[in-house]
Formats: structure tokens, C-alpha cells, sequence
């Protein structure tokens, strides 16, 4: 039976189109009063069914109870039931054009049965009572472009779990976590998916509830205060966000109505056959709604300051994790899935477009272009991109025992050659600390205290190199395990000096990061960045400065090999006296003490400035100094009555980015020609 709805004739033509953006407000089970009757108004798309009907407990679950219409040929079933309750269990049951009948979860559901059940819940969202006004109005006015941004990536289910092993509710986690995010300083928090999934070694990336944050951990209205005291405290809340792949659960967005609906229907584009789940049909425009109000869903009713939007590159590539035999090319006979593309762009351009304070992050592991530049130039339309080639080149050198670490010297300095192409994000996520990758700590070489000093060595080259930082819970306090999704973190590490000591030196390099804008004012362009030492293979020694936009400099010196260096000669911009800010080899934080008292320049040009300073370099270190601001010139004496003009103030010349490319060129030792950003192989599917 087909239905006229008039009110239904604005929201299902915009569906249509791929410009509902708010589908969710439209489809879905919804309260309503009609009438003198309380009850759900319940609409799914089921573009290929015969017939469709609601189940649940309220009807025995017996097919043909209450049967849904289609609003004239839409594709768009519709009913109302009388009497439904907040929290009622209920499915669609879809009868397909082969008469078999299909029980599915309602792709709109706000709330669902907490797993191994996976039926949807009637909930209405109204009324929570939101206490984040004055974060909310701040952040309208910030740049998130030019500001300090330090992400801690954390999986709910697992940071820290109760004395029985029951992980905490929503609004427990935020009443543990949010002193600590304090504590340690950190900006943000990122949320490894909190939307509803069935399996909890998937990590949450493979997603069958898309407005629905998963029930393991409360109501909607808990989640909604997760969010708000995170804000209330002046915590961001970025969460993971996956519309590349959805998995094969028989009660969920898989062959929805019998046959492909949210999937694309060409078997050589619309499946990972490795990861066992299915590809986004992105060039329909049903498919775009939905996606697209997904991603606002969370911005606008849970108030998430950004989406960092998981697997890009499966997107973009119509042979990702395919074989020769195995894709089809696009019309133009290349690999790029143009549908996809136009996707992101229309993604990206709708979501900043409403709300540009907000953040949108592109995982995407390839060397595409202007990922992080707007889609009317051309690029994608995110505004921040993980450096997954940094990620990869640092992690090989770290890992690399100290003798060998001079034929590798490149893989600390190539970066610089693409450092400013993009708004990067530096990443050391989750990602490297599982299937068997170890933890951080132990991916180290050396003795005990040499894993430690490598990795303190790291975290303060990572925090001082231009791109906003990331990273994943425990390695904050060296945890030694690779992470397990099934139990908490090793807490208990903390009641050894060492890991004391690593979380004491973490908790300082933060907080050090978001007091001095010279680390984060100017992260996306040669202005803000200065080689000094980049070609000190032999030794394993890198020094540059950071800028901030009044041109105030810190200098920044990483010695990654065992052997302390005495009297180390280097250029630098002022002259004056340089004095430690920070010290990696700190007594306090497990090093071995060595410092250097304030040093001051002697008048002898090195590395293409006019003074010079020597430093003690303690063992495998990094060091911040205070750079002297340059004194202004004296005023010329008027003559005759002439009135001299003031000299132009004077800011250190920053090296125009040719010539700063060149010096890393010269680091580059073997290296003759740039290379693109290293891709990292390509990872077994999450959670498997």
C-alpha cells in the first residue's frame, strides 16, 4: 500500500537529492501525538522491499502486526504505533522481492541493545540540559589552524576498568578521566568509535549503529555528559568516525531490503573481501544523507568538536587491498573512486561550512594531494591530516640500534620536505601498539634505561616538530604490553620509578607545549620552523628553532645516539645568552643529569648566522633552549637638524622553504632525488 504524506514531501525530496542532512530527524522511530494517541512514528528506506513491518516485544515479535506504507514510489516506509514506550526493543522485518523475510536494526536508531543482543531502542533525545555554554561560544572564536592542539587517543572500554573487570559508564569515565587530562595537559581526548557495534575486537570500526552511541557504556543522555563535563573542564572531544566500510551483521545495513542498498552494488567496488565488510555506494544520494547527517549528528546533538574520519584511502582508491583482476576502473580509466572523492568534498565543504571551528581529520595513508586544502581549490576539504609518512619513517629510525642510526639520518629529516604541504596531525595512535607491534617502549633498542632514554629522546623531538600531536593511552607512562581491548591499562607500572618518571616527563612536555606558542603558533609554514643542524648524520644530531607570530624562538636539539657530546658547536640566530627550558636527561625524569648552565655566543659564524654557542649534549637527549631576543639597533644621531628614520624592526630572517629544502636534501645522505611521503604498509583490518 502506497501513502501521500505532505509533510513528508520536503524532507524525503531533500533525501532524495543527497541533501537531507538532517535525515535523522525525519527517519527513525520518533515520539509523536496524533490524535488523542501517544505513540513512534517509525520511516526506513527500503528502496527493494515488498512489504515492511515493525517487531518487537510490544507485538510478540510477530510479523504483519504492524505493517508499515510506502509514501508513494520513495522507497520510504512509514507507520505509527500507538502505545510504544521510551526504551521499547524493536526491528523492521523487511520482506524481500523473494519473499524471504530479513530482521533488521533501525539504521537511524538513537539507542540499542547492548551486545551479544542488537535490537534497536525507541529514545527520545530531547532534554538533556546542557551546562557547555561558555566552551561553546570560546571555541566559535578560536583557529584551530594556529592553536595548540595535544590529543589523547583513548578507548573507553579499556583505559581503566572497575575492580571486577566491568569497564565504567559514560559519565564514570569522564569523572576519572578528567582530572588526569588535566593533570598530564592535554587539549583533547579522542575516542577510539563509541557508535554502536557488535564486536568488541573491532575496536568500534566496524559500525552498525550510526546515531547511536554504543549502549556498552550507558544512555545517550550519559554520553551527551561525557561531553559536556569534558567541555565544562576545557577538555575537546574528537571521535572516530568510520563511513568507509560497514561489516556483514545479518541485522544490519548489509543487503538491507535483499539486495544492495547502502552497499556499492558492483562486487569489484563494493567490498574488502580482507576485512569481511562492505564499501559505501557514496554515488547514491540516499547514501550521502545518510553519511553526511551522521557526521552532523554528533557535532550538533552531542556537541563533538571534531571527526577524525577513519580508513580515507579505502575510500579513494578503487584498488586498495585489491588484486590485479579484483577492481574496476573508474570512467576515466584510472583508480581514483571519483564518487568518493565528491563525497569527502561534499562531506568536508557541509560540516565546516556549518561549523568551521570544528575539526575534521583525514586518517589517510597515501601521498594524495591537498587532502587538508578546501574542495573549491581542489582538495578534499578536511582540515587536519595524520602524518602517517612521519609516523612511519620515525618509528623505523627509534627502533634502529644507535650504530646504524647514521645511515638512516634522512628518516629524522625528510618530513621537512613535505612538513608544510598539509595541516598535519603527528599520530602515534593505537594502531602502533597492536597485532603484535609491541608497545612503544619496547619497540626502543637497548638496555632497560636506554628504551627509556629513547623514548624520552622521541616525545620531545615529536612535541617540538611542527603539526599538532597525538597519542595513545598508556604510552604516556611507557606501558610495556601491547594494548588489549579486553582489560585496562597496567596502572600498576606507576609504582616503579621508571614509568613514574616517564609520566612526570610526559605531563611537563605537555604543559610546556601549550604555554609556548612558539611550538604551535605557526605550525604550517616556513615562518614558524628553522633549520640549524640537519646533515649531523655521523653523529646523530638535529637543531633547529621554532617560531611564534612575534618571532620569539626556542631552539631545539636532539641527540639521538648513546654518546654524550662535549663542546658541540652550532650557529645561532641572536646573541645573548641561551638558557635551558627543558631537558630530557633530567635527574627527575630517569636521565642522567647533564646539563648545560646559561651559555653565552661568541662572535663566530656558523651554519649561516653571524654567532655561534657550544653545548654538552647529554646521551640520547632532547633540549630546549630560550633564544635571546635580537636587541633592536641603536638610533643614528641626527645631523642638521635632519630627522633620522627608525630602522626597521628586526626579525630573524627565516629560510625561504628552497633553501631550508635544500639543507635537508644534504641530510638526506644517499638520497638523490625527494622521495613521496612513505605509505605504511597496508594493516590487517582492525580488530582482526
Amino acid at each position: 500500500m502506497k501513502k501521500e504524506h505532505k509533510h513528508a514531501e520536503l524532507p524525503v525530496y531533500l533525501f532524495k537529492q543527497g541533501n537531507n542532512f538532517e535525515a535523522y530527524r525525519f527517519f527513525g522511530a520518533h515520539m509523536e501525538r496524533q490524535g488523542d494517541r501517544e505513540g513512534v512514528v517509525f520511516r526506513t528506506w527500503a528502496p527493494h522491499a515488498k512489504a515492511v513491518c515493525i517487531v518487537g516485544d510490544f507485538n510478540s515479535w510477530v510479523p504483519g502486526s504492524h505493517p508499515m506504507q510506502q509514501l508513494e514510489d520513495s522507497g520510504i516506509w512509514e507507520a505509527f504505533v500507538p502505545g510504544i514506550q521510551e526504551y521499547d526493543v524493536y526491528k523492521y522485518c523487511i520482506t524481500t522481492q523473494g519473499d524471504e523475510l530479513l530482521f533488521k536494526a533501525d539504521p537511524y536508531a538513537f539507542h540499542a541493545e547492548t551486545r551479544p543482543s542488537n535490537g534497536s531502542k525507541v529514545y527520545n533525545l530531547e532534554g538533556y540540559q546542557w551546562q557547555d555554554g561558555e566552551w561553546e561560544a570560546k571555541q566559535k572564536k578560536t583557529d584551530p589552524i594556529n592553536g595548540p592542539m595535544n590529543i589523547y587517543e583513548l578507548h573507553a572500554g579499556s583505559w581503566k576498568v572497575k575492580e571486577n573487570g566491568d569497564p565504567y559508564n559514560y559519565s564514570e569515565l569522564a569523572d576519572q578521566l578528567i582530572p588526569y587530562l588535566q593533570y598530564m595537559g592535554y587539549t583533547h581526548v579522542e575516542l577510539l568509535p563509541v557508535t554502536e557495534h557488535p564486536f568488541d575486537g573491532s575496536w568500534g570500526y566496524q559500525v552498525t549503529g550510526y546515531f547511536a552511541p554504543t549502549s556498552r557504556y550507558g544512555t545517550p543522555k550519559d554520553f551527551m555528559n561525557f561531553v559536556d563535563k569534558c567541555h565544562q573542564a576545557g577538555i575537546g572531544v574528537i571521535m572516530d568516525w568510520v563511513p568507509a566500510h560497514f561489516p556483514k551483521d545479518a541485522f544490519g545495513l548489509y543487503m538491507y531490503d535483499g539486495a544492495p542498498c547502502y552497499e556499492d552494488p558492483n562486487p569489484r567496488r563494493g567490498e574488502h573481501k580482507e576485512w569481511g565488510t562492505m564499501v559505501f555506494n557514496y554515488g547514491m544520494p540516499e547514501v550521502e544523507s545518510f553519511l553526511v547527517s551522521s557526521a552532523l549528528f554528533w557535532i550538533e546533538q552531542y556537541h563533538i568538536d571534531g571527526l577524525r574520519v577513519d580508513a580515507v584511502a579505502s575510500m579513494l582508491y578503487l584498488d586498495y587491498n585489491r588484486r590485479d583482476g579484483e577492481w574496476e576502473a573508474n570512467i576515466h580509466g584510472g583508480k581514483e573512486n571519483l564518487e568518493a572523492i565528491a563525497f569527502l568534498r561534499k562531506l568536508n565543504s557541509t560540516v565546516l561550512g556549518r561549523h568551521p571551528h570544528k575539526l575534521m581529520i583525514a586518517e589517510e595513508s597515501t601521498a594524495w594531494p591537498m587532502v587538508s586544502k578546501p574542495a573549491e581549490d581542489g582538495g578534499l576539504g578536511f582540515n587536519f591530516k595524520w602524518n602517517m609518512g612521519w609516523m612511519n619513517d620515525m618509528l623505523s629510525y627509534m627502533s634502529t640500534d644507535p650504530l646504524f642510526r647514521a645511515g638512516n639520518h634522512n628518516k629524522v629529516t625528510f618530513s621537512f620536505f613535505y612538513a608544510f604541504s598539509e595541516n598535519f596531525v603527528l599520530p602515534i595512535s593505537h594502531d602502533e601498539v597492536v597485532h603484535g607491534k609491541g608497545s612503544l617502549i619496547n619497540k626502543m633498542p637497548g638496555e632497560y634505561q636506554d628504551k627509556f632514554a629513547n623514548l624520552r629522546t622521541f616525545y620531545g623531538y615529536m612535541m617540538a616538530h611542527p603539526g599538532k600531536k597525538l597519542l595513545f593511552m598508556g604510552q604516556e607512562f611507557a606501558q610495556f604490553s601491547e594494548w588489549n581491548e579486553a582489560k585496562g591499562l597496567d596502572w600498576m607500572l606507576l609504582e616503579y620509578d621508571s614509568h613514574r618518571q616517564m609520566e612526570a616527563y610526559v605531563r611537563d612536555l605537555n604543559h610546556f607545549y601549550t604555554e609556548h606558542p612558539e611550538l604551535w603558533e605557526v605550525d604550517y609554514s616556513w615562518e614558524g620552523f628553522q633549520w640549524i643542524v640537519p646533515d649531523d648524520n655521523q653523529q646523530s644530531v638535529i637543531a633547529f628553532l621554532r617560531r611564534d607570530a612575534k618571532g620569539k624562538m626556542i631552539m631545539v636539539v636532539c641527540n639521538f645516539n648513546p654518546i654524550q657530546r662535549v663542546d658541540y658547536q652550532m650557529g645561532v640566530p641572536n646573541p645573548g645568552t641561551y638558557k635551558e627550558l627543558l631537558n630530557s636527561d633530567d635527574v627527575k625524569y630517569g636521565g642522567g643529569g647533564v646539563h648545560n648552565p646559561a651559555k653565552r655566543t661568541r662572535k663566530k659564524p656558523m651554519h649561516g648566522f653571524d654567532q655561534s654557542i657550544q653545548l654538552t649534549l647529554p646521551p640520547l637527549s632532547t633540549v630546549y633552549l630560550a633564544v635571546p631576543e635580537a636587541k633592536a639597533q641603536p638610533k643614528k644621531a641626527a645631523a642638521k637638524k635632519t630627522t633620522a628614520k627608525k630602522p626597521a624592526a628586526q626579525k630573524p630572517a627565516a629560510k625561504k622553504p628552497a633553501a631550508a629544502a635544500k639543507t635537508a636534501k644534504t641530510a638526506a645522505a644517499g638520497t638523490k632525488q625527494a622521495r613521496k611521503p612513505a605509505a605504511p604498509k597496508k594493516a590487517a583490518p582492525k580488530g582482526e
